[in-house]
């Protein structure tokens, strides 16, 4: 429940890049609510507006909005953990976990995660802002955020719009909000969904190395990890079997000795099939012989719903966009969800190798534009004319230098708090959760960090929180994670 509402400061309003539309440089917009999490009333304060960007001449050139969630009916707010909250795409606003998993407001959706009108939020009584104060950031040109350029300049779009760029920035906007709020004493965490994957694997090295800001936890929900994704490898196929075996049991496509176990029984021989057995015949190439391609097909046929015919048509390497096509062309002729394969589609022909749309996504954008739109204006009181980019433009996107695995093993040797988790849905076939497990085992191949990766699978897709059985489950993973990495006086020692 909203009691206050003031406006803390307004430093000065600028045209932004090139446009009429104005927005604060520098602003801060509080509200004071309460929460009933777990039982529990949680009265917190939630700060909305925009921060600077600075290059590194002190000259404003960019401003970021963000919104922080501080729990305020407790003791020593500063030694409380934090955690720093991303969005992925890359182009995607920080609205999906803000207003569907962890924070205090979520989707008014029904209990599978679809569309319910009229639209809006309700209070989110599984938020974990009961054990950790959150901050959720729109890089540039997400959300209200948005490069500052005159009116005679031209944008330098490699100052955001890359892979490494985007990590520097970012890292410098988080060292200032920090410094802001006075949490350095705090233990504190990086949450990153999908491309926020990637992004949250560098902070966690660019952080600690050149803002000496030291973690205790990487979270990566449904990460890309573009080591592998759509790379058309031999790994890339071979690990989207488990997925595949998922979705397929989902919608009742399984011989009928795998469709009348559960899901989780039946997976494990998946991911042992595609790893010992799928990967090495499909290295092969057209070397296999014909015996053991034979072989492999009829396995392959018995994971993923699909027929014998088709399988050999595509060499052993089916792709996620073929599947979603195909499974289900001779039965219903729908088309599966790309990022929650639960949902259908209809396409104008059953025929060709890719959906026509994204039926998720677009179930989704039901949704969630219309509510955080009147969430931020009629409960956050931040008013503004300017656009909120749902997706913005930031293409090209710079994916040169990846070396982000790298980034957060040498992060996590160089820090023995530092901890990982990954949260996956076993239906998401964007960035799938097997795809999720082999990043995971990769970061560090020489295993002496293992006991310091957790992986969690959920029962839905890539926004696995939007199933309400999954958001409550995997919130009360998080807070186990948070309160399994806290280091409760012990010292930073191997």
């Amino acid at each position: 429940m909203k009691k206050l509402s003031i406006i803390l400061f307004l430093l000065i309003s600028i045209s932004i890049w090139s446009q009429d539309a104005r927005i604060p440089l520098d602003t801060t917009v509080v509200t004071n609510n309460t929460v009933k999490i777990k039982g529990q009333t949680i009265n917190y304060q939630a700060t909305t507006g925009m921060q600077p960007v600075w290059n590194d001449n002190g000259k404003i050139i960019a401003s970021l909005y963000y919104t922080y969630y501080k729990r305020t009916n407790v003791k020593n707010t500063e030694e409380r953990p934090i955690i720093m909250s991303f969005n992925g795409g890359p182009g995607s606003a920080s609205v999906w976990m803000h207003i569907a998993y962890t924070g205090p407001k979520v989707l008014k959706i029904d209990d599978e995660g679809f569309p319910v009108q009229p639209y809006g939020v309700k209070d989110n009584p599984n938020s974990i802002l009961d054990v950790a104060d959150i901050v959720y950031v729109n890089p540039v040109n997400t959300g209200y955020s948005r490069p500052v350029v005159a009116k005679d300049e031209k944008l330098d779009k490699s100052l955001f719009f890359g892979i490494n760029a985007d990590i520097k920035y970012l890292a410098s906007w988080l060292n200032t909000f920090i410094t802001r709020n006075n949490r350095w004493q705090s233990p504190k965490y990086i949450i990153g969904e999908s491309y926020g994957g990637t992004r949250v694997m560098g902070l966690a090295a660019e952080l600690q190395n050149r803002q000496w800001m030291y973690l205790n936890g990487v979270i990566m929900v449904s990460p890309a990890d573009y080591k592998v994704l759509r790379t058309e490898s031999s790994v890339d196929y071979a690990i989207n079997l488990p997925y595949f075996t998922a979705a397929a049991w989902y919608h009742k496509m399984l011989p009928q000795e795998l469709q009348q176990k559960d899901l989780l029984e039946i997976l494990p021989a998946a991911e042992d099939f595609a790893i010992n057995s799928l990967l090495p015949a499909i290295a092969k190439g057209g070397f296999i012989s014909k015996t053991e391609k034979n072989n492999i097909v009829k396995d392959v046929a018995k994971y993923t719903g699909l027929s014998e015919k088709v399988i050999l048509q595509n060499n052993l390497e089916v792709s996620p966009s073929f599947f979603w096509k195909e499974l289900l062309r001779d039965k219903t002729g729908q088309t599966i969800g790309r990022l929650d394969s639960r949902y259908t589609g209809l396409d104008k022909r059953e025929s060709g190798v890719q959906p026509d749309y994204n039926s998720e996504l677009t179930s989704w954008l039901h949704s969630f534009t219309p509510a955080i739109n009147y969430y931020i204006r009629e409960e956050l009181n931040f008013k503004t004319d300017v656009k909120y980019n749902v997706f913005g433009p930031v293409s090209p996107w710079d994916n040169r230098n990846n070396n982000v695995r790298e980034d957060l093993r040498q992060a996590m040797a160089q820090n023995p708090y530092l901890k990982v988790l990954i949260q996956s849905g076993y239906y998401d076939g964007a960035t799938t959760y097997f795809s999720a497990k082999y990043t995971m085992w990769k970061t560090d191949p020489s295993g002496k960090m293992k006991d310091r990766f957790f992986f969690k699978g959920y029962r839905s897709g890539h926004m696995m929180y939007l199933r309400n059985e999954d958001l409550q489950k995997a919130n009360d993973d998080l807070r186990e994670f948070i309160n399994n990495s806290l280091s409760e006086g012990k010292s930073a020692k191997y």
